[in-house]
């Protein structure tokens, strides 16, 4: 905004200084307008995180039941690439006590790790007594993105699909609470985020070969996620599939998933932990869904 000039003998500013004055009114009080309206994003977006609030607050006091219990949690983010599950943990954990809580993602393996046996890696970073280890893409990879991209080999593969459910069921015999999310992301909703990537100079850096890739090979994901969920789906360890396009919804209905998961006292009882059967399915749920895509359309859709 420039200054405007006033006249040292009449103290009154120009005609053009005072039309631009009036434009400049005219402008914020458009935008003050539709603040108090609330049709700002930022507003919108506002609203959207205070909302969050009473289940972040639960969340505490669900990490405090585990720490003064010494139970120990696991929690797995899996879904393609896109599909949200970076910005639900960053909700998730916002307010939580950092001394009790790990976010864990792991990158490619080194060569000894290569030499190890697959689950080891991973065992280094369970949980203590009282601590949530959250996992951005666990051991699940194996099953998921190396398959479809050549980076572990057909037996490997196998070993793995045969192993996971001893290696999950020893976890919650000895007293882990495991809750197993998938995020699922329509192929179109997948399209747009990755195209906002290209673009958005703030998200660039999340944009991979792998994301490049994963449009192309998106029926190649479909086809391993049913496998996966067909074999691994167990009593012990069952997947809860979160629907996320909307990723307010997914971040809102992931936290009544794992609240609902840890038998702590609610800090409100008031509060909604029913989750929206629109958006939170089960994996035995899902197999049906995907199922019947199949008889439908001759190919997995979801």
């Amino acid at each position: 905004m420039t200054d405007i000039d006033i006249d040292i003998d009449t103290g009154i500013a120009t005609e053009n200084q005072m039309d631009d004055l009036i434009a400049k009114n005219k402008k914020l009080q458009k935008e003050n307008k539709l603040l108090k309206k609330g049709n700002s994003k930022a507003v919108r977006k506002y609203k959207l995180e205070q909302s969050l609030k009473p289940y972040q607050a639960e969340l505490i006091k669900m990490q405090k039941y585990l720490e003064e219990t010494g139970k120990r949690m696991i929690i797995l983010f899996e879904g393609r690439d896109a599909s949200g599950k970076g910005g639900t943990i960053r909700r998730v954990t916002r307010y939580m006590n950092e001394k009790h809580y790990r976010i864990v993602a792991l990158g490619k393996p080194t060569e000894e790790q290569k030499t190890q046996w697959f689950f080891q890696k991973y065992i280094n970073h369970l949980p203590a007594g009282g601590e949530v280890v959250l996992f951005d893409r666990s051991w699940y990879n194996r099953s998921m993105v190396e398959p479809v991209f050549g980076f572990c080999t057909d037996q490997e593969y196998k070993n793995f699909m045969k192993g996971v459910i001893g290696f999950e069921k020893d976890l919650v015999r000895q007293g882990t609470i495991l809750v197993k999310l998938y995020f699922s992301v329509t192929r179109e909703e997948q399209a747009r985020r990755f195209n906002r990537r290209k673009t958005d100079l703030l998200r660039q850096w999340k944009l991979s070969e792998v994301d490049v890739q994963a449009q192309e090979r998106w029926d190649d994901f479909t086809n391993v996620k049913y496998v996966m969920l067909k074999k691994t789906h167990t009593a012990p360890a069952p997947w809860t599939i979160i629907r996320s396009n909307d990723k307010h919804q997914a971040r809102l209905n992931a936290m009544k998933t794992i609240l609902n998961s840890v038998p702590y006292e609610r800090l409100d009882s008031d509060l909604d932990f029913v989750p929206d059967s629109s958006i939170v399915y089960s994996g035995a749920h899902e197999i049906e869904i995907m199922e019947a895509q199949r008889l439908r359309e001759g190919k997995f859709v979801t």
